[in-house]
């Protein structure tokens, strides 16, 4: 699903953030430590500002939310589609023009073929 980072909101915005937080944690890579190989948790949530930019759309102050919401919405086109998508799996959002005519939330027509 293509989201366009205007579209969010403080509280989309915190929601996807707190969820991109978690992916990027879940990743983990091996490193050597003292001649052992460990693995060790990302980082990259620390390298990309998450817990300022979550600290910001969690501030009581109006223009803390926005300046996170801000942040947030330069983030996200960034991203690999493939920690987007999995951000908005992990959120439940979902695209109904990419679902299956059986998936009951498409709720969409059938395409009438003009010929038959």
């Amino acid at each position: 699903m293509l989201l366009d980072s205007d579209t969010f909101t403080v509280e989309t915005a915190l929601e996807a953030a707190a969820e991109l937080q978690k992916v990027l944690a879940a990743r983990t890579h091996r490193r050597k430590v003292m001649g052992q190989e460990v693995l060790v948790p990302g980082q990259l949530g620390e390298a990309l500002h998450l817990p300022r930019i979550l600290n910001r759309l969690r501030s009581k102050q109006q223009r803390h939310r926005d300046k996170g919401l801000e942040d947030f919405q330069e983030l996200w086109p960034t991203l690999s589609r493939f920690t987007r998508q999995k951000v908005l799996e992990k959120l439940g959002w979902y695209d109904p023009k990419n679902l299956d005519w059986e998936d009951k939330r498409s709720n969409r027509r059938p395409v009438v073929d003009p010929d038959a």
